[in-house]
């Protein structure tokens, strides 16, 4: 059996790094992807794709990417449940990334893109000062 994601597109957001109790790093984003092909109006639809990514690629991808970044992510589609505080299951579907490749070339960046990696810079950096 295959279970392969492969996806190119944009983040909609910068991504959210967080430390579970262990201390292992996990960060989340969602990817915006352009799909094939038009719809009958010949406009091109896109999917918004939730992604998790562990350890030092997660801190790698809290540093180096941000809103708009153009980001290659292969991984594995999981699906999981929880119980949420109403106690109603709930359902993610979600792709786990084994690994994200930095489109975006230096120097390619955005206003925009450059002035939210500044922002991620500094929210780490008061996370880190306490």
């Amino acid at each position: 059996m295959l279970n392969r994601v492969i996806l190119i597109g944009r983040l909609t957001k910068d991504p959210e790094l967080k430390y579970t109790p262990n201390g292992l790093a996990v960060a989340s984003f969602t990817l915006a992807v352009d799909r094939f092909r038009t719809n009958a109006q010949g406009e091109r639809e896109t999917d918004f794709i939730p992604i998790v990514v562990w350890q030092k690629q997660a801190e790698n991808c809290a540093n180096y990417l941000g809103k708009g970044s153009l980001a290659a992510v292969d991984g594995r589609m999981q699906v999981r449940n929880y119980d949420g505080k109403d106690g109603i299951r709930r359902w993610v579907t979600e792709v786990v990334a084994e690994n994200v490749r930095f489109l975006d070339r230096r120097g390619e960046q955005t206003g925009r893109q450059q002035l939210a990696g500044q922002r991620s810079f500094w929210r780490r950096y008061r996370l880190y000062r306490g």
